[in-house]
């Protein structure tokens, strides 16, 4: 570099781009406008990056933070679940060390900014900004960093939404990026650590939020390229791994209503008035910027008239379609509460069902087991028979175009392991590539077209430039469970036993030892509607 680096001895940064993937990276790099990303693929070693299954960001960072699959560290999903009743996860929820914890036992300091379910920050020798599922102003580590870093830059937010610029536009997800980098090199100025992870969650909200635009994609790229230029140029690190917790692209088969399939079946039961399938939110759109709490809800005239209005067989659908037909549909549906949608729907009734979709992140079914959950309807002695006839009857399904709807329908064991397996789905269903989905909606038809027309897929990208790495080794066959090993081996710190992957071949494997039994906080509910509204914006609730 120049001389002109701020900081010292950043061995490893890593960079993490949600939904990064070759589709995406390709035109980008074809068309000159992420020259550093495209100088880190060339000059160093790259490869597909195979996510888990479920390949959504709530579970997924933390698998690729701990190395753990969700039934060692208990994330699934968006959601936690607690008999019929359920919260947004956090940081509290993740019941496994992160890697910059187990690097800071090893005095290893570091810098984290925006990693996805670090809300609450813990301590450790470093400095952490949450990312998504916290709330704007979030609990930071060290206490009172976050005011030093708006000092410092000028302002800080984690949704775009918080910022002067209009909702959804280029500029808020673009000045959003800019900040990101900003308060990462601050921090890094500031705690001179060894490891580094800056992570950018605008490189797949707007794929939910503006799917299909390519200025949009291209702006908040070449954004993200600027920052990770100017955090090399100011912090040379020794080494860059480059990494995405799954990839992103056009859906283009079909949407199937699970919960519909199973009403259909005889295995669940519907209802209306608000009360069944959890309503997401309490929140109007602009909470997350008022700090409005989720308990502090009462039942607005709307949303009892929409109660009344659904015993009367007016569904959200024949609203929604309404509002269509004379042009309203997105201005009204901005202004409306969450409830009062949801209180003109059908939904399911959990408590006295036999098994449902909880919610379509989970990518499951869950059983209502007798003895386990409040209500349960089915007795231990059924479990296996009914979830083997669920199994054979779900994997048998064909879409209309006469093609399986799944690649897959398997026993929650083929895919997690862990004391947290009851946690999850009891059956997990892959869609076939990817390119169908699934839905909990009720009252609609089985099939129909994807509510979104851009989601995920499981095949994200690593790419590894430096020093450390041996450049000529080939990434085939990495998956999201070998971070967490290969960052341990850079640093020569041992790898834990219980972790589920292996150190990428670009470094020497460190040892492997087994660790204490990790003692994270107690589970803690993040109290802001906003954020569960945010999240049903992106499409995940």
């Amino acid at each position: 570099m120049d001389g002109s680096t701020d900081g010292e001895d950043l061995r490893l940064l890593v960079i993490g781009l949600d939904a990064g993937c070759r589709p995406v990276l390709e035109p980008l790099f074809e068309a000159g406008e992420i020259p550093t990303l495209q100088r880190l693929f060339e000059t160093g070693t790259s490869g597909p990056l195979e996510s888990q299954i479920p390949p959504w960001t709530a579970s997924a960072w933390p698998s690729m933070y701990t190395g753990k699959n969700p039934g060692k560290h208990g994330v699934f999903d968006f959601l936690s679940f607690d008999g019929y009743d359920w919260n947004v996860v956090n940081s509290t929820h993740v019941r496994e060390r992160p890697v910059w914890e187990l690097l800071s036992e090893h005095g290893i300091s570091s810098v984290v900014v925006n990693l996805p379910v670090t809300h609450p920050a813990r301590e450790f020798d470093g400095a952490l900004i949450p990312g998504m599922t916290a709330p704007e102003e979030p609990d930071c580590h060290p206490e009172g960093i976050l005011e030093d870093v708006e000092k410092a830059c000028g302002e800080y937010r984690i949704y775009p939404q918080s910022g002067p610029e209009p909702d959804r536009s280029i500029e808020g997800y673009e000045r959003t990026v800019e900040l990101r980098g900003k308060a990462f090199r601050y921090l890094c100025r500031r705690f001179e650590p060894e490891f580094g992870f800056l992570q950018f969650q605008q490189t797949d909200s707007i794929f939910h939020e503006r799917p299909g635009e390519k200025d949009v994609v291209e702006a908040v790229y070449r954004e993200v390229d600027r920052q990770i230029a100017e955090t090399i140029e100011r912090h040379d690190p020794e080494n860059v791994l480059i990494v995405s917790d799954h990839g992103m692209g056009k859906v283009t088969g079909h949407e199937f209503r699970v919960n519909e399939f199973l009403r259909d079946d005889g295995h669940l039961t519907g209802r209306k008035g608000g009360e069944g399938m959890p309503d997401w939110s309490r929140a109007w759109e602009n909470d997350l910027l008022e700090g409005e709490d989720a308990g502090e809800h009462e039942t607005s005239p709307l949303e009892r008239s929409m109660n009344v209005a659904a015993k009367f067989g007016i569904t959200t659908q024949r609203v929604a379609n309404a509002l269509d037909r004379v042009g309203l549909k997105e201005p009204i549906g901005q202004r409306v509460p969450n409830d009062a949608i949801r209180a003109a729907s059908m939904q399911v009734d959990f408590p006295n069902s036999r098994a449902y979709v909880r919610s379509k992140s989970e990518l499951g079914i869950r059983i209502n087991l007798e003895g386990r959950e409040p209500n349960g309807q089915v007795p231990h002695s059924e479990y296996e028979t009914v979830r083997e006839e669920l199994i054979e009857k779900l994997a048998a399904v064909r879409t209309p175009d006469g093609e399986p709807m799944f690649d897959a329908v398997e026993p929650r064991e083929h895919y997690f392991s862990g004391p947290f397996l009851d946690n999850g789905p009891d059956i997990v269903t892959v869609p076939a590539g990817f390119d169908n989905a699934i839905a909990a909606d009720l009252d609609q038809p089985t099939f129909g077209e994807p509510m979104e027309p851009w989601n995920h897929k499981q095949t994200g990208v690593v790419a590894a430039a430096g020093s450390a790495f041996d450049e000529t080794a080939s990434l085939e066959g990495a998956t999201i469970f070998d971070v967490a090993p290969t960052i341990c081996s850079l640093f020569d710190v041992p790898i834990d036993t219980e972790m589920d992957g292996t150190t990428l071949p670009v470094v020497e494997e460190s040892t492997v030892t087994k660790y204490p039994a990790y003692e994270p906080e107690p589970i803690t509910v993040t109290d802001d509607a906003a954020v569960e509204d945010r999240l049903s914006d992106l499409g995940y609730l």
